[in-house]
């Protein structure tokens, strides 16, 4: 794909969706839910965590200029709370630590994006929250209401190079709050999981 509003290799992050129509306004996250696609949607997949699933969205969206809306819908992601945490993301960014501000997923950690893309992200998209939607008829029309709405984003397409490993962010562990298993601890607010010896 060559213009001036999609990178050349679109989109640069394999996942859970399909491609559509890559010149359209809207792309739909439909969360734990899986759906075919619709017709018009740039974009269409689920999201089912709320770390590597956000990452992959925000890098797909800011490599396409044309994406001004995402439809969140679908049944949210147990646990993971990934439409929770796309909503928190955008409304609030992340802090020192990478932590989503505001999401109450799990493990809400960005690790592989910078904050400059992510800014890119928050400025870019308008999210339209219909987290539990799945009747595809008014899937279907939210996206024809959006498919041509606006202008593509008036900054050329950002590409994530995610080719070197980033350093661990080193966080404080305050206490597991979570077991997983008898020896299998969390600790929620730092995002961390260890063995209890």
């Amino acid at each position: 794909m060559s213009n001036d509003t999609i990178a050349q290799e679109w989109p640069p992050v394999r996942g859970d969706y399909t491609i559509v129509n890559p010149e359209s306004r809207i792309s739909v996250v439909t969360l734990a839910s899986d759906m075919d696609p619709l017709p018009d949607a740039c974009i269409m997949g689920s999201c089912k965590t709320e770390n590597l699933g956000i990452e992959k969205i925000m890098a797909n969206t800011i490599s396409n200029s044309n994406i001004r809306y995402i439809l969140v819908c679908g049944q949210e992601s147990k646990g993971h709370l990934s439409g929770n945490t796309l909503l928190a993301i955008h409304n609030n960014g992340i802090d020192e630590q990478g932590r989503i501000v505001g999401s109450n997923g799990a493990i809400p950690f960005i690790e592989n994006i910078p904050a400059d893309a992510i800014e890119h992200f928050r400025a870019q998209v308008e999210l339209i929250d219909r987290r539990g939607l799945v009747e595809t008829g008014e899937i279907q029309a939210i996206i024809e209401e959006y498919k041509s709405k606006g202008e593509p984003f008036p900054h050329s397409p950002m590409v994530i190079q995610s080719a070197k490993k980033k350093k661990p962010v080193e966080r404080e562990i305050k206490g597991a709050d979570v077991m997983i298993t008898d020896n299998i601890l969390m600790d929620t607010t730092s995002g961390v999981v260890f063995v209890q010896t």
